[in-house]
């Protein structure tokens, strides 16, 4: 149905209409819903944020880590945090103070990664796209596995019903010699008598 073929939609008959904007609909549904289900909203617009995190290096010339880039995209132009739960977030600068004041004392632990395992405390592990795409092609994977078998089954029932059949033909046959012998014996009989 997709993309419209028509110059315009009053030349387009009505069962295509209705279902082009049925899918139109549906679709606006399902955006929807999934903006309901987010809980952080940001304010990069369509920038990424990596895209978002190499200005603000450029900028200030450090490095941005995870929770910096939290706090420069979760922001209202004011200064507030978009969400309560972004809120509870950027008060984990104080977590970070603490770290840092522990990592002063333990030379063992690196200054660099405590804003990165205090917000992977929070978010959970940063998803790296390498990631997805190995959990994409696991998926593949095992759509493809399961068409094959599927394929296996389809091929089996049918060597099965193709020997049921030779089977029975050769019945058939069988029975077609058996009832054509009776019919000669039959007139066989009957010529001596």
């Amino acid at each position: 149905m997709f993309p419209i073929n028509y110059e315009s939609w009053h030349h387009m008959p009505d069962s295509n209409n209705n279902q082009a904007l049925d899918n139109i609909k549906d679709r606006e549904r399902v955006g929807t819903s999934s903006r309901q289900k987010q809980k952080f909203m940001h304010t990069a617009g369509s920038r990424s944020f990596a895209f978002v995190a190499e200005a603000e290096e450029v900028s200030s010339g450090q490095k941005v880590g995870r929770l910096q880039l939290f706090e420069i995209t979760h922001r209202k132009k004011d200064g507030s945090p978009m969400t309560s739960e972004a809120g509870e977030i950027m008060k984990l600068k104080e977590k970070k103070a603490e770290y840092e004041a522990i990592a002063s004392s333990d030379s063992s632990v690196n200054l660099e990664n405590i804003g990165n395992k205090i917000i992977t405390e929070v978010l959970g592990p940063e998803r790296k796209y390498e990631e997805l795409q190995q959990q994409l092609r696991a998926e593949a994977a095992e759509r493809e596995a399961a068409s094959a078998a599927r394929e296996a089954k389809a091929a089996a029932m049918a060597v099965e019903q193709s020997k049921a059949e030779a089977a029975e033909r050769e019945a058939t046959t069988a029975a077609r010699e058996v009832a054509t012998a009776a019919r000669e014996a039959k007139a066989a009989a009957m010529a001596v008598e």
